[in-house]
């Protein structure tokens, strides 16, 4: 069920490489994934955007912003963004340079209400 949803999340945004549903520890649970980005380390990168995500979580607090829902970061070569779907799930979009950031966003968005149920 997942899979399908991740697909169909890879086929809405042009240019994206990956998805995953990835549990608030870092673990992906389930990717898909192009042969674009087979040179990624899925659960490494996951596990580091995750890590900042706490982190910004963590110093924020002081400023009572709330929790972050998401999180991009741009390199050269790639778009990570990390939206949180609820406390225990995240979804890893990985866009080739160039991609449109605003169309992953607002999928990030949508993937929430679908998701909802179901986690």
């Amino acid at each position: 069920m997942f899979v399908e949803r991740l697909e169909r999340i890879a086929r809405s945004v042009g240019g994206a490489g990956l998805v995953s549903l990835v549990a608030a520890d870092g673990i992906p649970v389930e990717s898909h994934s192009t042969l674009e980005v087979e040179d990624l380390d899925v659960e490494a990168l996951a596990a580091e955007l995750l890590a900042q995500v706490h982190t910004i979580g963590e110093n924020h607090r002081d400023f009572e912003m709330g929790a972050v829902e998401q999180f991009s970061v741009t390199t050269d070569r790639y778009s990570a963004l990390l939206g949180r779907l609820n406390a225990d799930y995240f979804l890893l979009l990985v866009l080739a340079a160039g991609s449109g950031l605003g169309r992953a966003r607002f999928e990030l968005r949508r993937a929430t209400l679908a998701f909802e149920d179901d986690l």
